[in-house]
């Protein structure tokens, strides 16, 4: 299936996939066994999901920024100061590793699983000061720092065909593209500005990859997701009536609905828009994408 965006993505219009408000919604993963949707909300310390067994929720007691699935029975939930093992029967979570433990100010913030079974995590100051994220591949046990002086990383993904991948980071309005071995997933070069968005002050915030390669991007107070080909060119953009979309991820028995988070902080005072702030989207039929690849654990 060739994906026809522009136009046609244009007219598509959001459904309320969960009306749950999150203040910080984000990090959403369609699990292709449970055919299930989770993603978290960051400030209220909540791991949600919906599917055949309906709503849930799970308090964790810290923040989680991000999740990538394991198997049927477990997810990786990366949360404020690890990655750790959660499993959705007992909701019980197992810490793998750590994050930056000499660095108490920092948190995880966005992440996703890659191709080859590894995990990448961004970290950032949870006061929002400049410079002190940094960028994080764990595989199979291993954790490695590959970027360092982010402000916001956000913006994971991976086009496996191409032997990309991508980050952003918010703070400084850039998408970066990074080349990958083709054998480990390891870089193989240095990053480079993909898409420079600082003349229009537009905010990347999470992102996710179709099956022609386009990069479509949640933009924080830009109410829409739009998409980017390989060559850096919009071909259209999915719009929502709340500002605050946070992230995108591709679902359902075809994966061709896009779901799409939102939140609801700072925008307690604005003017009442069509949908509430902090509810979960969902576009159907609205692009191609694909199944997220499994978290591979050590040994494995």
């Amino acid at each position: 299936m060739t994906n026809q965006v522009s136009g046609e993505a244009a007219a598509i219009r959001p459904e309320i996939f969960d009306e749950r408000e999150c203040s910080l919604g984000e990090g959403p993963l369609w699990h292709p066994q449970r055919e299930t949707l989770y993603w978290v909300d960051i400030l209220s310390r909540r791991l949600l999901g919906k599917g055949p067994d309906g709503a849930q929720a799970w308090e964790l007691g810290e923040m989680p920024t991000a999740i990538g699935w394991v198997d049927r029975e477990r997810l990786l939930v990366a949360c404020e100061s690890g990655l750790n093992l959660f499993d959705l029967e007992s909701g019980q979570k197992q810490l793998l590793c750590t994050l930056e433990p000499d660095i108490p100010s920092n948190r995880s913030n966005d992440g996703r699983a890659d191709p080859w079974g590894g995990f990448w995590i961004g970290t950032m100051s949870k006061n929002g000061e400049a410079g002190c994220g940094n960028l994080y591949r764990w595989y199979r046990g291993t954790l490695r720092k590959l970027v360092e002086g982010l402000s916001v990383p956000n913006g994971l993904c991976f086009d496996r065909r191409r032997n990309l991948g991508y980050y952003a980071d918010s703070a400084e309005n850039l998408i970066y593209r990074l080349a990958l071995d083709p054998d480990t997933g390891w870089p193989s070069g240095a990053p480079e500005i993909f898409l420079d968005f600082r003349e229009q002050g537009m905010i990347p915030d999470g992102a996710v990859l179709d099956v022609d390669g386009g990069l479509w991007t949640s933009l924080w107070d830009g109410a829409r997701t739009v998409c980017y080909g390989p060559d850096g060119k919009e071909r259209g953009a999915l719009f929502a009536a709340t500002p605050r979309t946070t992230c995108p991820a591709f679902g359902g028995p075809d994966y061709t609905d896009l779901y799409v988070t939102t939140a609801a902080v700072g925008v307690e005072n604005a003017a009442d828009t069509p949908t509430p702030a902090g509810v979960t989207l969902v576009f159907k039929n609205a692009v191609k994408g694909r199944p997220e690849p499994a978290v591979v654990l050590e040994g494995a």
